[in-house]
């Protein structure tokens, strides 16, 4: 059968040609509207119709000639109504419309309700900049400071937060922070964050028009909440510099390192076919990239076993705890506000993967609806994680040692001052590790000098770090053999001194409860809580238990918000740790579809779990929730080392014995000694492995 007239699978991503196809489509059916595009991605179909197709894609069944679900794809745009594209004002009604590409038809519009406000696009930001920078009412504000010479203002956009109760329901408001940076640096890189404004300018973006400057107050904890009076004058000199490109970075950067490579002379381990099929030792998956959650990962089997129907980050929610106005709006959605498709690093060879690499390109397309590829905005490679399992026989002295090898799926999003990377790690145990690292530039405001307050950190001179939160949420549908599925919840309890049941009181109960209704639950650390998602139609030949995969939820902090505040409000999705959902087509996020300006979470997992549903051997849908509480220190100025937070998604009498046992045992031909770098290689003979018997000495 010729390859080149099989249809392509429905979740390879979008073609260049079919998005276009998608754009026109779009267009011609609005011939004599101003269109602004925002988003077009593949659109799943509906898993029904897929799991029938991947059903028999894995029973090898399929042909050229198999029905198959359609190829779909997304469109998100507006319709710009007279005297929204200029400065005289005016509205844009969000549509959400199916394409059928193979068809050639649009089989859904949707009009988004006037209640809620579609994310953001960077486009926005970039009108944003311009009527700061036009706006008479922002020019003569900053000309009341006097900033050194050599700078000039920079403005950092920020999604507007919750509205506040006066502000009108349904109007989009852009804010954002204001900086000054050092030109005379040459530098176009310099760190502006170092040199924070007092001012927030606040944009109707219907109106196209700065509506207000709001002040910041800039004293301690011992000040007032609120401005007393407008900062003037020169607000930035007891401000310092705080360099972080190398050609920067006070007294250069370190001599004494010596390089490090990650070298796979004979390939990698991996395959990738049919544009997005990865196959790894025994894990099968696809990868697919869309714009709202970043890199997907679908279709997870391990030696011909389903584990995993779908895998993604949901949502992230990024709350500022400083209590004094305007700072109760600095909450940011990162995942629903804007989508992450537009900040999604382009990774670069041996800098943000090593090692023989595979990436994977996305599909954007801009306001005007011109298409354009991504490049390389997920990378797939190994790497080497410490030992796998080893043991050494004492009587014989031979040590058997293998390498925990991982296969890495990768994405980074950059969100102005952050940096979040975004890891799905594969082992050879059949185990999944889902890792976030926050990086990047703690997010400041101006401080007066001498000053120091109880919301935050004094990270520079004049730079106050702000405490906040990052709270995750990843989305797991799961498919331990099979897709009727039962969440069961495992502690280990004491239990007391029985003369019957535990004489010598050392006995502890392992008690497993069904989760048989839709709800949210928590981490519970002193109990040793987890979660087991099992198939309780299928049991393990060895134990009799039903096979399934555990998820221990990380004890991180919840939300710490108020729950009657609006900060709270827009996220209960980051109230409980885990939550147990059916699963129901399109309800994809843990804040709602729409969290962008919201005043109270919609439509999310809260309201998904609410609805009590029967989930026992069922289609269910697991949720964690996870975070970090940051409050900076100085050692996080001017950028921060990486900040770690992971969870396992792990066999639990899946299989018959360790999948991980016919690992071979490792030998690294190019290890050597330090001090005989020159002449002794000591693992070419694999004495180290368990090749060979060894005696102790």
């Amino acid at each position: 059968m010729d390859s080149k007239n099989v249809p392509r699978h429905p979740l390879s991503p979008l073609t260049f040609a079919e998005a276009e196809l998608a754009r026109d489509l779009i267009k011609a059916d609005h011939p004599a509207t101003l269109l602004h595009f925002r988003v077009i991605d593949l659109q799943e179909p509906p898993k029904a119709e897929l799991v029938q197709f991947l059903e028999l894609e894995h029973a090898g069944k399929l042909a050229a000639t198999t029905p198959r679900p359609p190829r779909l794809a997304q469109v998100h745009y507006n319709l710009v109504e007279p005297g929204a594209a200029s400065s005289g004002g005016g509205k844009a009604v969000y549509m959400e419309a199916v394409v059928d590409v193979g068809r050639k038809e649009i089989v859904r519009r949707t009009t988004v309700d006037s209640q809620f406000l579609v994310s953001l696009c960077p486009w926005e930001f970039d009108h944003f900049l311009d009527v700061c920078m036009a706006s008479p009412m922002f020019q003569e504000r900053i000309k009341q400071f006097v900033l050194p010479p050599g700078f000039e203002v920079v403005v950092e956009p920020w999604p507007y937060g919750g509205l506040e109760k006066d502000d009108p329901r349904g109007r989009r408001f852009f804010q954002g922070l204001v900086f000054a940076v050092d030109k005379s640096t040459g530098n176009p890189d310099s760190n502006f964050y170092a040199f924070p404004l007092p001012i927030i300018p606040v944009m109707d973006y219907h109106l196209r028009q700065i509506i207000r400057i709001d002040e910041l107050p800039t004293g301690g904890g011992m000040d007032p909440l609120v401005v007393e009076k407008p900062a003037t004058g020169p607000v930035i000199d007891h401000c310092r510099p705080a360099e972080y490109v190398p050609e920067l970075v006070s007294g250069g950067t370190r001599q004494d390192l010596k390089p490090l490579s990650v070298v796979q002379p004979e390939g990698p381990s991996f395959s990738v076919s049919d544009d997005n099929l990865v196959q790894w030792q025994k894990w099968r998956f696809r990868v697919s990239f869309n714009s709202r959650e970043g890199a997907v990962i679908h279709d997870i089997h391990y030696e011909g076993r389903s584990i995993l129907y779908r895998l993604a980050m949901s949502e992230m929610t990024v709350p500022y705890a400083d209590p004094r106005s305007p700072f109760q709006r600095k909450q940011a959605f990162d995942f629903g506000d804007g989508g992450i498709g537009h900040v999604t690093n382009n990774l670069l060879l041996g800098c943000d993967c090593l090692g023989v690499i595979k990436y994977f390109d996305g599909i954007l397309v801009s306001p005007e609806g011109n298409v354009k590829v991504a490049r390389n905005v997920i990378c797939l490679h190994e790497q080497d994680n410490g030992i796998g399992w080893k043991h050494t026989n004492w009587r014989t002295g031979r040590a058997v040692v293998t390498r925990r090898r991982e296969l890495v799926v990768q994405f980074i999003i950059t969100l102005a001052n952050y940096e979040y990377v975004f890891n799905y790690k594969f082992d050879q145990a059949g185990a999944i590790t889902v890792e976030v690292r926050a990086t990047g530039i703690v997010s400041v405001v101006g401080i007066d000098p001498g000053k120091t307050a109880p919301w935050g950190n004094v990270v520079s001179p004049g730079a106050l770090a702000q405490n906040h939160q990052h709270i995750f949420c990843v989305r797991i549908d799961p498919a331990i053999d099979g897709h009727a599925n039962t969440v069961v919840q495992s502690e280990s309890l004491p239990v007391q001194v029985d003369a019957r049941t535990n004489p010598h009181g050392n006995w502890y109960e392992v008690r497993e409860t069904p989760i048989t209704s839709s709800a949210g639950l928590d981490a519970k650390i002193e109990n040793a809580r987890l979660f087991k998602i099992q198939n309780l139609e299928k049991k393990n030949t060895v134990s009799g238990k039903p096979v399934g995969y555990k998820i221990v939820p990380p004890a991180t902090q919840l939300l710490l918000s108020d729950p009657d505040s609006i900060q709270a409000k827009r996220a209960r999705f980051a109230q409980k740790h885990v939550w147990v959902t059916k699963y129901k087509d399109d309800e994809l996020y843990a804040a709602g579809k729409y969290p962008f300006s919201s005043v109270e979470e919609h439509g999310g997992v809260r309201d998904a779990a609410a609805r009590k549903d029967d989930v026992v051997q069922t289609d269910v849908v697991f949720w964690v929730c996870f975070g970090l509480t940051h409050n900076p220190r100085v050692e996080d100025w001017p950028v921060m080392p990486v900040e770690t937070v992971a969870f396992h998604i792990s066999p639990v009498d899946f299989f018959t014995a360790n999948p991980a046992i016919d690992v071979p045992p490792s030998s690294d031909r190019v290890s050597q000694l330090a001090d005989k770098l020159a002449s002794h290689n000591v693992s070419g003979d694999d004495k180290c492995c368990g090749a060979k018997a060894d005696v102790a000495v």
